[in-house]
């Protein structure tokens, strides 16, 4: 499971490598009740997603672990 990490965050690659759970906590947009109740994914920085909106961009495999992919954007917590 890997992601790719936002400019806020990638520090000029020191974050590559590292390891973080997420949890999605809510929608973003219409889709009703995008999460997985309980669900937590382990994901891999391996990649730098300049410009992008949020935090993480998750793959689609981990994306999927957490909530229903049809949702598209969801709100994270991380650590």
């Amino acid at each position: 499971m890997i992601a790719a990490a936002s400019d806020p965050l990638w520090n000029n690659g020191a974050i590559c490598g590292k390891m973080f759970t997420v949890k999605c906590t809510g929608a973003t947009n219409p889709f009703p009740h995008p999460c997985y109740d309980g669900k937590e994914v382990t994901v891999k920085i391996v990649d730098h997603c300049p410009g992008c909106g949020g935090t993480l961009d998750l793959s689609k495999e981990a994306f999927a672990t957490i909530a229903n992919p049809v949702a598209g954007v969801i709100k994270i917590e991380y650590w």
